[in-house]
């Protein structure tokens, strides 16, 4: 048993996944490991073929490939309302005029399609989308609006721009009752029947690092300052919001987009959470 060599994690390239990973290599015991830092459709497609063992991960992106992974209990990225960096900008209100072209972000698949579901079901629209780099002015040349996820959202939604914004979380639990999760930690299957010891000791510096983060934001808040700009308010209540723990209003959410994925044709079949068995448990 075990993998003769060292174990890889990939780690969202974002703000909003920092009380996940930040300080995460202080709490590893494992041995050997590498961490590699991502936007989240590059992780998903880096952990789809083999190069990653675990890794944060689009949802969307575990609901298509849920037969080959494995979830990591307690861990994911998600809001119940506001998510406040996965947002629409609108040339015009949407009760005034349904978009007919929208710009979308090529970094996620979780919030495209959650878009998608939102304005099929919810407002019973179908633009056409063009995927673009996740930058506003140029986003909104040629189509009604935009979505940008992550931290050239946040840093969008700082300018005086007079566009309408739309949050898709607040939407999203406004429209289902539930919260909604972007992001999950998800382990190969493969890897974690092979090297199950290996993956525990991923998950536990994982929960130690989010727990830790979570009583202690003022280092991510001061970071954040600094390298993305706002101030001390709007991060401490920006990393409020969100929600780590992948409780049960999350994972219900998640079951419901998973639904809609299917019933709309986004997903090609059914998607069960399962998740990786706390080998501390044993």
């Amino acid at each position: 048993m075990g993998i003769k060599r060292p174990i890889t994690i990939g780690r969202i390239d974002y703000a909003n996944a920092w009380p996940l990973f930040h300080q995460f290599e202080e709490h590893a015991s494992i041995n050997s490991y590498e961490v590699i830092s991502r936007v989240p459709s590059v992780l998903n497609r880096m952990l789809h073929n083999g190069e990653l063992d675990v890794s944060a991960i689009s949802s969307f992106s575990y609901g298509q490939n849920a037969n080959d992974y494995v979830l990591l209990p307690q861990l994911s990225v998600g809001s119940v309302g506001d998510v406040n960096s996965i947002l629409l900008f609108l040339k015009e209100p949407i009760e005034r005029k349904r978009p007919e072209r929208i710009a979308v972000t090529t970094t996620s698949a979780t919030s495209i399609n959650l878009l998608k579901m939102i304005m099929m079901m919810r407002f019973e629209c179908t633009p056409e989308y063009v995927s673009a780099e996740p930058v506003l002015d140029s986003m909104l040349e040629t189509t009604d609006a935009a979505l940008i996820i992550g931290d050239p959202a946040i840093q969008a939604s700082w300018k005086n721009h007079g566009l309408h914004v739309i949050d898709l979380g607040r939407l999203w639990n406004e429209w289902t009752g539930l919260g909604m999760t972007y992001a999950v930690v998800a382990a190969r299957k493969q890897v974690a029947d092979a090297a199950p010891e290996a993956i525990q000791a991923v998950y536990e510096a994982l929960i130690a690092s989010k727990q830790y983060n979570k009583t202690h934001l003022e280092p991510l808040i001061t970071i954040a300052c600094k390298q993305l700009g706002g101030d001390s308010k709007y991060w401490d209540r920006y990393f409020h919001s969100l929600q780590y723990d992948f409780g049960s209003k999350l994972q219900e959410g998640l079951r419901l987009y998973f639904r809609y994925a299917k019933q709309l044709g986004l997903l090609s079949h059914d998607v069960e959470l399962t998740f990786f068995e706390d080998q501390s448990a044993q």
